[in-house]
């Protein structure tokens, strides 16, 4: 029996690594805008220093597109209905979060304070709802990195 997709479900399809048309249709017009905006603020940010990959992370994971240098700056899912974006936030990061811990949103503490700590650091795991949650996580992607222009 086949399960109804649901919101947050990955691209699980192994035999193709997905196109721009193919994440627009998948993700729906607003996560998709979200997806751009991020896309094009990474871009522009810090030009010339990622270049992007598309990974597969299994069945349970699926598709996503990661942004790394010598270390993983962060990662973007295109989910059924949503953007997510995965950040790994190490103990310099995570002292940084802490300074700044009441500039936050409510729900971006949460979500911090509830997610486990690894030797490795916090993976985060946001959800990008509106431009208030993309700007802030652009605010978090400068603390882990700062930008190489204004963005």
């Amino acid at each position: 029996m086949h399960q109804a997709t649901q919101i947050g479900d990955r691209m699980a399809d192994k035999s193709v690594q997905p196109d721009e048309r193919t994440v627009r249709d998948w993700m729906g017009p607003e996560a998709f805008d979200h997806w751009v905006e991020m896309r094009d603020w990474i871009a522009a940010s810090y030009p010339g220093l990622f270049e992007p990959d598309w990974i597969y992370g299994g069945k349970k994971r699926g598709w996503s597109l990661r942004y790394k240098k010598t270390k993983a700056f962060c990662t973007l899912l295109p989910e059924y209905g949503q953007l997510s974006i995965l950040m790994v936030l190490g103990r310099a990061e995570r002292e940084k979060f802490e300074e700044r811990r009441y500039s936050w949103s409510p729900q971006l503490v949460k979500l911090y304070d509830e997610t486990r700590a690894y030797p490795d650091g916090k993976w985060l795991t946001v959800p990008i709802l509106s431009a208030d949650n993309r700007h802030e996580m652009t605010e978090l992607m400068t603390l882990k990195r700062p930008a190489l222009s204004r963005g």
